[in-house]
């Protein structure tokens, strides 16, 4: 996916504006099964995924994943509260698949506010909607049963569910892999 289409959604870049962003950016790629970043690191990027999936979790004292995030194609990606605070994060931020993302650290995202301020209303806006997304996800957590929660999972990722392993996607929801199964064949039994 085009970051420049992602950021066009929200203000309108003239092609210096839009050329100096992308100079900024700097392209990496990680391999299935490797870390972006892994806890006790600092987070120093916010990430884009142009292509691939990324999962971000942490691991309770009992050695459990639980997964906060996935982020595919046109997701920013990144502990926001490292980031900003240059503390070590307590989350791993793992590939599910090869993905390659563009990053912008947090020196040259502060010169982008600095020569481009419409980049402010752009991350204010991301930074809103993830924060009423991590609400509802938590109220969702708090509020609904399990075959509600997955209804909802695969709405909002409609082509992910074939795209990750079922305890992956049992992480994410907050239930073994073994509730997951019973959930499809619930469902496929109400559709035959």
């Amino acid at each position: 996916m085009d970051i420049i289409a992602n950021v066009s959604r929200h203000i309108d870049l003239d092609s210096e504006e839009t050329n100096f962003f992308l100079s900024l950016l700097q392209q990496k790629t990680i391999k299935r099964k490797t870390y972006l970043l892994q806890e006790g690191d600092i987070c120093r990027f916010e990430s884009f995924v142009t292509k691939g999936c990324l999962k971000m979790y942490s691991v309770d004292k009992n050695g459990t994943e639980h997964v906060v995030m996935f982020a595919i194609e046109d997701w920013w990606v990144g502990d926001l509260y490292s980031f900003l605070s240059e503390s070590p994060t307590t989350f791993y931020i793992e590939a599910l698949e090869d993905t390659y993302i563009l990053q912008i650290s947090k020196p040259d995202l502060d010169k982008l506010y600095e020569k481009v301020p419409k980049f402010e209303r752009f991350f204010r806006i991301m930074f809103q909607k993830a924060f009423i997304a991590q609400q509802q996800r938590i109220n969702m957590n708090l509020s609904a049963n399990a075959e509600e929660r997955y209804l909802t999972f695969l709405k909002k990722f409609p082509h992910l569910e074939q795209r990750l392993p079922q305890k992956q996607i049992a992480a994410y929801l907050g239930m073994t892999p073994e509730m997951v199964s019973i959930i499809r064949r619930k469902m496929a039994s109400r559709n035959s």
